[in-house]
């Protein structure tokens, strides 16, 4: 594919990135302003599936707002982090290269989260994360094949 065209072309590269710049303003709103923990007690979670196996079995115990938030928020959120990160650097678009990224950026979140005490960190979350980016890494790959076709 030439690099001018299709997906590569400079004015969608330039949409694509813009989209990025705000997703990430979002995000950093949604993790360190919005997510500031009160109290003087920090909570934080270190044992894989620790605060999702509760969730997905004792689902009665919470309200659906909780439930939902917790589960399906930490998935969806992070979606668009699947298609943007493969789609402005190419060399994340091997899904071994991609999960790395993801898996390092999800890891500088929650920490920091961890060491200013914003939000809390939570490996459960770097797990839902990177479920949700993986989703937008699929939907990335299939609109690319379905173009390559097409062409």
């Amino acid at each position: 594919m030439n690099k001018g065209k299709g997906i590569h072309a400079p004015w969608i590269l330039l949409l694509v990135a813009v989209f990025a710049i705000a997703y990430m303003l979002i995000m950093g709103d949604l993790l360190f302003i919005q997510g500031r923990t009160s109290g003087d007690r920090y909570q934080y979670n270190l044992i894989p599936l620790e605060t999702i196996k509760p969730l997905l079995l004792e689902r009665d115990r919470y309200n659906a707002e909780t439930w939902v938030k917790n589960l399906f928020g930490n998935i969806v959120l992070f979606i668009p982090l699947g298609i943007w990160i493969p789609w402005l650097f190419r060399k994340c678009r091997t899904g071994l290269r991609f999960t790395m990224a993801v898996i390092l950026l999800l890891l500088a979140v929650e920490l920091t989260q961890l060491v200013t005490r914003v939000g809390s960190f939570d490996v459960d979350d770097i797990i839902l994360n990177t479920i949700g980016a993986w989703i937008g890494y699929v939907v990335f790959r299939l609109f690319i094949q379905t173009r390559t076709r097409s062409e």
